[in-house]
């Protein structure tokens, strides 16, 4: 059972995808996905191998993965990424969300809210998607990088992350909002906080050089420092790469874990590996296809389980 002070969990949810591919309804403001060169169906394929090799590695290394199946219709090409329309909390919360894209909003599956509470207790339910009529959109953890300890959520604002909204979140959940703006190389608005910003127990990995405004890095930086968190930046071309996008788990042996990418591996310093390997198993596997067609990486295929067990 997870007790209530943890952040970091053993268990999480992965939704095996049916269809992935290259979704243009998202492409619109994420600006790390790319246009296809090859065949849908050898896409989709190349996905899945990447899907199940992330899940054998995150078993081999003791983390109780719940994989539950894409469903073939309707098409969902961005099935894989469960976080951005679900969140489970130690309270026994589960929250569900509102989706920028009308083709994401298919992923939200009663079914699965009802596999996942035959196992695990929740014990209420906030359904935030009625605010999709508004125009208004907050993609879970997508949009919010969560420091459960310390209840504060940090998130950049962009068309797919809404002040109002955060606040109604902050306002259920007793967090304090950190918002901030974040841009690319090209000056768009970062479409997730977690393609930049990453945080662990002791650290937060964020892309500083996308914080454009003075008084935002001073206000982030206050709260990375209240909260004792060593700051590792990396840089937009690592960004790019997915380095912010990397999830600090744990195994059955209470040992930490720290998931990414191989891109985003490779791209990281000497100097920079020594301080997230000081206390996390570093993890990585080839998430390439869907990297470059979804525009998300290891963080984004990960829904963390903090429910705890019926």
């Amino acid at each position: 059972m997870i007790r209530a002070k943890e952040t970091i969990t053993d268990r999480v949810m992965m939704i095996r995808p049916s269809n992935f591919g290259y979704n243009p309804e998202t492409a619109v403001n994420n600006s790390f996905q790319r246009i296809p060169r090859g065949t849908s169906k050898a896409i989709a394929e190349k996905a899945t191998v990447e899907f199940d090799n992330l899940v054998a590695l995150l078993q081999q290394n003791g983390v109780a993965v719940e994989v539950i199946e894409d469903t073939p219709k309707p098409v969902k090409p961005d099935a894989l990424f469960p976080n951005n329309w679900i969140s489970f909390h130690t309270s026994g919360t589960l929250i569900t969300y509102p989706m920028f894209a009308p083709s994401r909003r298919l992923e939200r599956r009663e079914d699965i809210i009802d596999t996942i509470s035959k196992k695990y207790a929740v014990k209420r339910r906030y359904s935030f998607e009625m605010y999709e009529s508004h125009d208004a959109f907050l993609e879970g953890t997508g949009s919010m990088v969560l420091d459960r300890v310390n209840r504060v959520c940090y998130a950049c604002l962009s068309r797919r992350t809404d002040i109002t909204l955060l606040n109604k979140f902050g306002l259920i959940m007793g967090y304090e909002i950190v918002h901030f703006n974040a841009f690319d190389a090209e000056g768009s608005p970062i479409y997730h906080t977690n393609v930049l910003m990453a945080l662990g127990e002791d650290f937060v990995v964020i892309c500083r050089a996308a914080v454009k405004n003075i008084e935002d890095w001073q206000k982030l930086s206050k709260h990375f420092k209240r909260t004792q968190k060593s700051v590792v930046e990396i840089n937009q071309e690592q960004m790019n790469h997915f380095a912010g996008n990397m999830l600090q788990l744990k195994n059955k042996y209470q040992e930490r874990l720290l998931v990414m990418s191989s891109q985003a591996y490779q791209c990281l310093t000497d100097v920079q590996l020594k301080v997230l390997s000081k206390d996390s198993k570093i993890l990585h596997t080839d998430l390439n296809t869907i990297e470059t067609y979804g525009g998300g990486s290891a963080r984004c295929m990960i829904a963390e389980i903090f429910l705890p067990l019926v």
